[in-house]
């Protein structure tokens, strides 16, 4: 009889901490168990990191509304995109402000999203 024993062990096995998520369990496996449940439950999810963006100074060369966006001469990103005249996306609120005219020296804040290049927080400026 020397299968039950071993028998015994398989049953026993969850209560023994084989495989429990205690203090002891690595803390990768802690982590990888607190993300999954954030996945499953969006409630708990941590809520997401605003885009990373670029300072951003230029003219405004064209108002395209139709496009809901303004081409703008921009210089240098640094380490981002050269000085260039580039279609950059805006919401409503920046295509009714005084920056929306051509001409007008804005700065902003350039940000890559999957959609392409916005420019946020547009205000003009004084060249």
């Amino acid at each position: 009889m020397k299968p039950l024993p071993l028998l015994l062990a398989l049953l026993l096995a969850p209560l023994t901490g084989l495989a429990c998520e205690c203090e002891h369990t690595a803390p990768a496996a802690k982590t990888a168990t607190l993300a999954t449940a954030a996945a499953a439950d969006p409630q708990t999810a941590p809520a997401e990191k605003p885009a990373a963006g670029h300072p951003l100074k230029g003219v405004v060369v064209k108002v395209v509304a139709d496009r809901s966006a303004l081409l703008v001469k921009h210089e240098e990103v640094p380490g981002v995109m050269k000085a260039m005249t580039m279609l950059l996306k805006v919401d409503a609120a920046t295509l009714e402000s005084p920056a929306a005219q051509p001409d007008t020296a804005i700065t902003g804040t350039l940000v890559k999203k999957p959609d392409g290049w916005w420019l946020l927080d547009v205000t003009p400026t004084k060249e």
